[in-house]
C-alpha cells in the first residue's frame, strides 16, 4: 500500500516516513503543501497524513482542494493545535481524523490502519497464509510447518507483498514500487537479491518450493 506524507519538519517526517516502510508500505514524502499536493493530485494512494502548518500551502488548504477536485483520499491531520475547535475545523475541512503532536509512532499506524479499513469497507486481516506458510502481522512472526523463519525487514515487506498476492505473478517493476517505493530501474537487481534470500529461508529446508520464477515477467508465491 502507498502512503503520502506531508510534513515540514525533518525529524517528523523522517520518523513517520521510516516508521510507516518498516511496517510494509510505500511512502512518498514531500516537505511543503505545493509539492503535497501535486503528488496527491499525480498519483493514487492509500491514505495521507498532512501537517496543517506547512511551507507554501497550509495542510487545510490541501485537504480543502483535494475534496473540492472529489478525491476521497483517507486523510489524517497533524497538529500541535490540540483544542476541540481547532479539531472540529480540521475535520469539517475534510480531514478523516485528527492526531496532536507529539504523538506516538504506535497511535499513527493504527489510525492509518483504520483510515484504510474505513475506505476499503475490509478488516484488515491480522495473519496472512498461503499454504504451509503462515505470516502474523502483529508479532511480525513467520512459520512454515511449524518451522519458525527469521526475516529481515525487508525480507518480512517482500514475503508479505507475494502472500497478499499469493498465486499472482507480480513483476519486478510492481514489487519495486510497492515495497521499495522505486521507479522501475532495469540496472538494479535488489528484488532478485531479496527473493535469493527469501527461498533460502522459506523453501531450502521443504520438498516443495513455493517462490517461484516466471521468466520474463516476475515472481510467484504457489500456495499448493
Amino acid at each position: 500500500m502507498r502512503l503520502l506524507v506531508i510534513e515540514d519538519d525533518p525529524k517528523i517526517a523522517s520518523f513517520v516516513v521510516k516508521g510507516l516502510k518498516q511496517n510494509g508500505f510505500a511512502v512518498d514524502h514531500a516537505g511543503d503543501g505545493d509539492h503535497g499536493l501535486d503528488l496527491a493530485l499525480s498519483a493514487p494512494y492509500d491514505a495521507a497524513v498532512i501537517d496543517i502548518m506547512l511551507p507554501r500551502r497550509d495542510g487545510l488548504s490541501v485537504v480543502q482542494e483535494l475534496r473540492r477536485q472529489r478525491i476521497a483520499l483517507p486523510v489524517l491531520i497533524l497538529s500541535a493545535k490540540a483544542s476541540v475547535d481547532d479539531r472540529i475545523k480540521g475535520l469539517q475541512t475534510g480531514g478523516d481524523d485528527y492526531l496532536v503532536k507529539p504523538f506516538a509512532f504506535s497511535e499513527l499506524l493504527a489510525r492509518v490502519q483504520a483510515l484504510i479499513r474505513r475506505a476499503t469497507h475490509t478488516a484488515e486481516p491480522t495473519t496472512l497464509t498461503a499454504g504451509e506458510l503462515r505470516m502474523n502481522l502483529i508479532t511480525r512472526e513467520v512459520v512454515r510447518h511449524g518451522q519458525k523463519i527469521d526475516l529481515q525487514t525487508k525480507e518480512f515487506a517482500l514475503l508479505e507483498f507475494l502472500l497478499r498476492n499469493a498465486d499472482k505473478v507480480v513483476s519486478k517493476a510492481l514489487i519495486l514500487e510497492k515495497v521499495w517505493d522505486y521507479s522501475f530501474d532495469p540496472q538494479t537487481n535488489v528484488v532478485d537479491v531479496v527473493i535469493c534470500r527469501l527461498r533460502e529461508k522459506v523453501d531450502r529446508n521443504f520438498e516443495t518450493p513455493m517462490i517461484h520464477t516466471v521468466r520474463g515477467v516476475g515472481y510467484v508465491l504457489k500456495s499448493q
